[in-house]
C-alpha cells in the first residue's frame, strides 16, 4: 500500500531539519527547501533547481507542498480580500487580507470554529470542530502571500526591511485573530509563528506578528517564555459579572488572574505595551460607568485600547453602539491618559469584519451541500 505523501508545510525549521536528516541528507538542504517553499512559494519539488536531481525525484515521491483548497475568494470595495478554505468534513475556515497605505495585514485562523463562544462573535455560533494543523495555519500565509504576488492587479508590494530575499512581499503583518482561540491550539500555532519569524521563511519581526487571546492565562505565561510576539487581549468588559456573560472563559480565568498575566507578559513583549480589544455594545458595556471601571482596570498597565464597532449578526440580541457614544467613551479613556483608537470597519460588505468570520458559514455558503456535490478533482489546490 502506497504511503500518503507528507506535507512539507507541516514542518518548522527544526522539524524540517530532522526530516531531512532522516532522509540521510545534509542539514543545509532543509534551509534550501525552506527558501523555496516559503520565500519563493514553489509548490513543485521538481522545480527546485539547486537541489540535486536525484534528491528532488526521491523527495517528490515522499513529500508535497499542499495548501488548503479554496472554496471562495471575495474582494470588498475597500480592497479587503477574504478566502473561504475547505478543511474537510463540511467545515471551513476563513482568512482576511486588509491593505493599508503602509502595510498589508493578514488575519488568519487557528481553529475550525471556536469553543470560547463569546456572545458578540458570530464565529462561536457554529461551535467548535477541530484544531488546525501547523500546515493548515502557515498554509494560509503561504497561499495568500504567493497567490497575490502572482496577481499583478492584487495589491501594491510592501518593502519594509529592504531585505532582498523578501523583495516585493505583499504581507507585512500577521494577526492571529481569525477563527478560533490560538492559545487553545498552542503547538501548531507556535510552530506556524516560528516560520513567520524565520529569516529563511517570511522574516517578519515579532512586532509584526500579533496573537489575540480571550485570556487563556496559563498559556499566556508559556508563550512569554517560548515565543513572545505582540499580544492583544480580548477584554470587552471592565468587571467580572459582565465579562462572565460576554466572554464565558472569564469564569475560569477571571479578570484578576488575567490582568496579572498581562503584567507578567510585558517584560517579554516585543513592544512596551499590550493591546486590549473592546467590542462596543449598545447599552451593555458602553456607559460612562463602564468607562470609569475600565480606566481603573487598565491604568497601571502600559497599553493601548482598541475600541471595536460591533458587527451585528442574526439572533445575537445585541446592537452596535452609536457613533457618538463610542466617541464619548473614547474621549474618557484618552482624558485618563490611555492610548485609545477606534477600529475602522473593513470588509463588512463581504462579511470579513471583526467577529463575522464564518459564524454562519454553513447557512451562508451551504458548504456541506457544496462539498458533497463537488468532485475532489474540481477543487483548486490553493494557487
Amino acid at each position: 500500500m502506497t504511503q500518503p505523501r507528507i506535507n512539507l508545510l507541516d514542518f518548522d525549521s527544526e522539524g524540517l531539519t530532522q526530516y531531512i536528516a532522516g532522509l540521510q541528507e545534509k542539514p543545509f538542504r532543509a534551509k534550501q527547501l525552506m527558501r523555496w517553499i516559503h520565500q519563493r512559494g514553489e509548490s513543485e519539488i521538481s522545480q527546485m533547481s539547486d537541489l540535486a536531481k536525484a534528491f528532488r525525484e526521491s523527495l517528490a515521491e515522499k513529500a508535497q507542498i499542499q495548501a488548503l483548497p479554496i472554496v471562495s475568494d471575495q474582494r470588498a470595495s475597500d480592497g479587503t480580500r477574504k478566502w473561504l478554505l475547505d478543511v474537510g468534513q463540511g467545515n471551513a475556515v476563513e482568512m482576511v487580507y486588509i491593505p493599508e497605505d503602509d502595510r498589508g495585514t493578514l488575519c488568519i485562523s487557528s481553529q475550525a470554529g471556536c469553543a470560547v463562544n463569546c456572545k458578540f462573535c458570530s464565529t462561536g455560533r457554529q461551535g467548535f470542530s477541530r484544531n488546525l494543523s501547523l500546515a493548515e495555519i502557515i498554509g494560509q500565509l503561504w497561499l495568500a502571500e504567493h497567490s497575490m504576488r502572482r496577481d499583478p492587479d492584487a495589491v501594491k508590494r510592501i518593502d519594509l526591511d529592504n531585505q532582498s530575499e523578501h523583495e516585493g512581499r505583499i504581507i507585512s503583518n500577521v494577526v492571529m485573530m481569525g477563527m478560533g482561540e490560538p492559545l487553545l491550539n498552542y503547538g501548531p500555532v507556535v510552530g506556524a509563528m516560528r516560520l513567520m519569524l524565520d529569516d529563511n521563511a517570511y522574516g517578519l519581526s515579532r512586532r509584526r506578528v500579533t496573537l489575540s487571546t480571550s485570556g487563556v492565562v496559563p498559556m499566556m505565561a508559556r508563550l512569554a517564555k517560548d515565543l513572545p510576539v505582540a499580544l492583544a487581549v480580548s477584554l470587552h468588559a471592565p468587571n467580572d459579572q459582565l465579562r462572565d456573560e460576554l466572554v464565558p472563559l472569564n469564569k475560569k480565568y477571571p479578570l484578576k488572574e488575567l490582568m496579572a498575566a498581562c503584567v507578567d507578559y510585558l517584560p517579554y513583549a516585543p513592544r512596551d505595551f499590550l493591546t486590549f480589544e473592546y467590542c462596543m455594545l449598545d447599552g451593555v458595556n458602553d456607559t460612562d460607568e463602564h468607562a470609569k471601571q475600565l480606566i481603573a482596570l487598565v491604568k497601571s498597565i502600559p497599553c493601548k485600547l482598541n475600541l471595536i464597532p460591533f458587527n451585528p449578526f442574526p439572533d445575537s440580541g445585541l446592537l452596535k453602539s452609536k457613533p457618538e457614544r463610542v466617541q464619548t467613551f473614547a474621549k474618557r479613556l484618552l482624558d485618563a491618559g490611555i492610548v485609545t483608537t477606534v477600529r475602522k470597519t473593513r470588509g463588512d460588505d463581504i462579511a470579513a469584519a471583526c467577529g463575522q468570520l464564518a459564524g454562519d458559514v454553513k447557512d451562508r455558503t451551504n458548504l456541506r451541500g457544496r462539498m458533497q456535490s463537488i468532485k475532489v478533482g474540481d477543487i483548486g489546490r490553493g494557487l
